[in-house]
């Protein structure tokens, strides 16, 4: 017997369950998708001799509406229900920033029943490393204006309790958001509870300054996990030019993760993601440093 003659046990067949189905039978929340789109991009120089400090920035939308009317938000929306999230994420980057085609990794699932006042929200959020160079932001007309900001998240507090099965880890995160006319904050709490096997992360803002809905959490996160992708991936490299110096990439580095790297360390690390070639830098008031492009085959090279 196939599957579509298979009968349930109130004796309906598929095709007689599916055209008697009422989907209004379970209350359905609203579906949005949220984007975290980063990149590293240099401040002005200061001094010509030395090179310019990078600098991590995230794109942020000003809410033209209620709720959380002037305030900052990620870019994102509603998901129509002919459309995949992908294809959601998508379109409502370009509807809201102008930006198409890039590569976009989904991040988490937000899912706290009062995390949007207007009613019953799920959020899928998605990551993305760009170089903004080859960007031409736009805000919508439901937007007040797009923009980047200057983006750090450091940690303020941290609390270790043993417990009779593990531990409970309590760590406080300031988040900072930073341009020439705005500056947004966060204080965030990330408890981690180990219970044996079972271990248990949750996320509470504590407090949050100019950042719309709970998006503190979710930039908050994006960049932990950013961090950790940064380690053992590929993934700061869609940030490099086609050539580049071991110097710039090191920068990118040390700026996503926030702290400085041994010279020798890094090189070692990233030797096999790199190709040298027979090119050099031309810059004005510096030696000309040798250019490396990305190696597509590292992977295979490290197996």
């Amino acid at each position: 017997m196939g599957k579509s003659e298979q009968k349930n046990k109130q004796g309906l067949t598929e095709k007689q369950f599916l055209s008697a189905y009422d989907a209004g039978k379970y209350e359905r929340p609203s579906v949005t998708v949220d984007m975290l789109i980063f990149t590293v991009t240099a401040e002005e120089k200061k001094n010509y001799r030395k090179l310019p400090e990078k600098v991590l920035r995230l794109l942020m939308v000003k809410r033209g509406d209620h709720p959380y009317i002037g305030q900052w938000a990620l870019p994102g929306g509603f998901v129509m229900m002919e459309e995949s999230l992908d294809q959601a994420a998508m379109r409502e980057l370009k509807e809201e920033t102008n930006i198409d085609n890039i590569y976009m990794e989904q991040l988490y699932t937000w899912g706290s029943v009062d995390r949007d006042p207007r009613t019953r929200v799920i959020s899928c959020s998605y990551l993305s490393l760009v170089d903004s160079s080859s960007l031409d932001i736009k805000a919508s007309d439901d937007a007040e204006d797009a923009k980047w900001f200057t983006v750090s998240c450091r940690l303020c507090q941290e609390q270790k309790t043993i417990t009779e099965k593990g531990f409970i880890l309590q760590r406080l995160l300031k988040l900072s958001l930073t341009n020439e006319e705005d500056k947004l904050s966060a204080v965030i709490k990330v408890t981690k509870t180990v219970d044996g096997k079972n271990t248990k992360v949750e996320r509470e803002i504590i407090e949050s300054e100019g950042i719309a809905f709970d998006h503190a959490k979710v930039i908050e996160y994006g960049i932990e996990r950013l961090r950790n992708k940064i380690e053992y991936t590929d993934i700061a490299f869609n940030l490099m030019p086609e050539l580049f110096t071991l110097t710039e990439l090191q920068q990118v580095y040390e700026v996503i993760l926030d702290t400085e790297l041994l010279k020798a360390n890094f090189r070692r690390k990233i030797s096999d993601m790199v190709v040298e070639t027979n090119e050099y830098t031309k810059d004005a008031g510096h030696r000309p440093s040798k250019l490396f492009k990305f190696n597509p085959n590292w992977i295979q090279i490290s197996d």
